[in-house]
């Protein structure tokens, strides 16, 4: 990956509606190279996808929480991945080293709607051991573009 891929990349991160006309005119390339790269980039799995960026709050997801979990061993990791994967309101989960074992990001319409799906639909997951949890307060920084790290 040279420079050019990581200005095309930077520019579909700010803007993932752009066309490819108007994309080739911003990293300074004709139309067929610039649709070549885009998509080689698309095909080696550097680009996952497009999608809209949602306002939680708009959408009436106003709570938002961080639940710590830690298994039982580790031979319910599979199962309890499978089973996390299919709980809409975790919007996002990571396996980590050492303790917890996991760090889920839960999003809820308000505190009682977060309290039973923590009730019932977390603390039945398969393997959990033991469950922390902490409110969001604000989101500080929140979908910043990868090609901001790679500088």
């Amino acid at each position: 990956m040279n420079a050019l891929d990581r200005k095309i990349l930077a520019e579909l991160e700010n803007d993932g509606r752009l066309t490819v006309t108007e994309l080739a005119e911003r990293v300074g390339l004709s139309l067929s190279p610039c649709h070549r790269r885009v998509r080689a980039l698309e095909e080696s799995g550097v680009i996952r996808g497009y999608r809209a960026q949602l306002d939680a709050s708009a959408l009436g997801l106003e709570f938002a929480a961080l639940v710590f979990v830690t298994l039982t061993g580790s031979k319910a990791v599979a199962e309890f991945e499978q089973a996390v994967a299919q709980l809409e309101n975790v919007v996002q989960a990571q396996r980590l080293f050492g303790e917890p074992d996991y760090l889920l990001h839960v999003v809820a319409h308000d505190l009682p709607t977060f309290q039973r799906f923590y009730d019932e639909r977390l603390t039945a997951l398969p393997g959990m051991h033991r469950m922390t949890s902490t409110l969001v307060m604000k989101e500080v920084v929140a979908n910043r573009p990868l090609t901001a790290a790679m500088d």
